[in-house]
């Protein structure tokens, strides 16, 4: 058996986390009560970011990824990431997608504790990405570049006059409607039988987004109801249809408030459901309000859209006052098809959603991103001299996606962008194929030459890497073997070493593991017990101790 955190054993003592392991005690104010067992065969082992020589690597650093929600819970996560890493970061839990509500309320209050608490036991955090195309506060954004409301005018779209009409021509579903001649004080009247379904005006076109209202005069001998449906859209009144009541022995006012139904082309309004009178009808009129938006310019998106990244950068960096001084500039940008006409990729852009590089424009997105997010950090507390921004990008193992972020680093670069440093996320895996491996560990150092090249800070993040069986399935956490977690960890050691060996040390920012313990996958320094759910160490935690060492 292996080395383990016991999940019993982590306690909160005088606001300090208590870890529970025995040679922890001397790690700065953590105490663990009581003192656990160890079993063998890695209890010899120190907390791994401790075999980092700080001399020969000045730079280097090891992550750990986490939930904002797991990490305040100062449990047994926690006790791992702080013990055994340099920084943490928390992916989508600091994006301003889990912040910010649909109307713009922006809730920093578990970003503050985690902030508090790591500046209370002398941690670092890695900034979560400032801008984005996915996990950003959509809703917000699309309440912030709606369109605007005018003032409109009523447009009057139709009158009909049966009180001089001779003939009905019109349009009737059912029944046989008529003009009944000199019906009242020797004016005309169309005249509506029982049972019948009559356009009582019809023949003018609809504005979908417009908001109808038609009147009618009507009379009737006994009191009756109709229903009314406007443009295939028949009027309800909560589930039910609406029934408009029209009282005996005068003209009544009639006033139907509607839209039409969606995809409606034909304007009309028709009447039914009279069971009990005849329905005389003298006038019928329509008007509508036209929808009363006009979409924003593009200056006045541009300007709105530069509000909603101020006010997020304020927000975001009043709450950090300094703290975090790493951050993700921006993340994921690059298109994985729409190519320039310099066969570059584009970046990504959306007809549906806001991107900030729609509007902001390509060449000048990080630019202005990261001029906002640099006035902002400076403004609450943050020393210029540490500022760290990285644009991250996943798929950079192909190499016309790597060319491409260079490309665009260079461009954003000579607008006065500040991009200290690229983030790669990985996307590793181990195969017990020996040509496929072999294929494996030579993408991988091509990619690190590939990012060395570039003269940037480089960091590697989701530093995970699945088990493939020789037909390429993926081994699971709970069927790999002992044989086969050692391979898995002798590929890991042989990753840091080649990070180490090929970025040269003053560009080098750190690995970030993606995941601490096994998920379904055995990618973890540590394996997690079905039973008593105790974090037991592997031959991962081993082959990270021995390769940041340089063993």
């Amino acid at each position: 058996m292996n080395r383990i955190f016991r999940n019993s054993l982590f306690i909160l003592v005088a606001g300090s986390l208590a870890v529970s392991c025995a040679d922890y005690n001397v790690t700065d104010d953590f105490k663990a009560e009581p003192d656990p067992s160890f079993v063998e065969p890695y209890k010899e082992y120190d907390p791994v970011n401790s075999y980092i020589d700080r001399n020969q690597y000045p730079n280097l650093t090891l992550g750990a990824t986490l939930k904002v929600s797991e990490f305040n819970k100062q449990e047994l996560a926690h006790a791992a990431a702080v013990t055994n890493f340099d920084n943490v970061a928390f992916g989508t839990s600091l994006m301003s997608g889990t912040i910010i509500n649909d109307k713009g309320v922006m809730n920093f209050l578990d970003m503050k504790d985690l902030l508090d608490h790591v500046e209370e036991i002398g941690g670092e955090v890695f900034g979560s990405p400032i801008a984005a195309n996915a996990n950003q506060a959509d809703g917000w954004l699309n309440l912030l570049t709606a369109p605007i409301e005018v003032q409109v005018d009523a447009i009057e779209d139709k009158s009909v006059d049966y009180t001089t009409m001779e003939e009905f021509t019109g349009t009737a579903k059912s029944g046989k409607p008529s003009i009944e001649k000199g019906y009242d004080e020797g004016k005309n009247a169309l005249k509506v039988p029982k049972r019948a379904k009559v356009y009582i005006v019809e023949g003018f076109d609809v504005d979908p987004l417009g908001t109808y209202t038609v009147t009618f005069w009507a009379k009737v001998d006994k009191d009756e109801t109709v229903i009314c449906t406007f443009s295939d859209n028949k009027i309800k009144e909560g589930t039910n249809d609406k029934k408009f009541v029209i009282k005996a022995g005068k003209w009544v006012k009639v006033v139907v408030e509607a839209t039409p139904a969606e995809g409606a082309t034909e304007g009309y309004l028709m009447i039914e459901g009279n069971l009990n009178s005849l329905v005389y009808i003298q006038k019928v009129e329509v008007v509508h309000n036209p929808d009363n938006h006009r979409p924003q310019t593009e200056q006045e998106k541009k300007d709105t859209i530069n509000y909603a990244l101020n006010a997020w950068c304020e927000g975001m960096m009043k709450i950090n006052a300094g703290r975090i001084t790493s951050f993700d500039l921006i993340d994921e940008a690059i298109d994985s098809k729409l190519e320039l006409e310099n066969g570059m990729l584009d970046l990504k852009h959306s007809t549906s959603q806001i991107f900030w590089q729609d509007v902001l424009g390509s060449e000048n997105y990080a630019p202005v991103v990261s001029r906002v997010a640099n006035a902002a950090y400076q403004k609450y507390e943050g020393d210029p001299a540490l500022l760290k921004f990285f644009i991250s990008e996943t798929g950079l193992e192909d190499a016309k996606r790597l060319e491409s972020l260079k490309y665009w680093i260079n461009v954003w670069d000579n607008n006065g962008a500040k991009i200290d440093g690229i983030n790669a996320k990985l996307n590793l895996s181990y195969s017990e194929d020996a040509d496929k491996q072999a294929a494996n560990e030579a993408a991988f150092n091509t990619l690190l030459d590939n990012l060395a090249s570039t003269g940037k800070l480089i960091r590697l993040s989701n530093f995970d890497i699945k088990y493939l069986d020789a037909t390429g399935v993926s081994v699971a956490a709970k069927d790999i073997t002992e044989a086969q977690r050692q391979k898995l960890a002798d590929f890991y050691a042989y990753a840091i070493k080649c990070y180490m060996n090929k970025i040269p040390h003053e560009k080098q920012a750190g690995i970030c593991k993606g995941n601490m313990a096994d998920t379904a996958e055995p990618v973890g320094l540590w394996a997690i017990d079905n039973k008593s759910k105790d974090w037991v160490r592997t031959a991962t935690y081993k082959a990270f101790c021995d390769a940041l060492s340089g063993k």
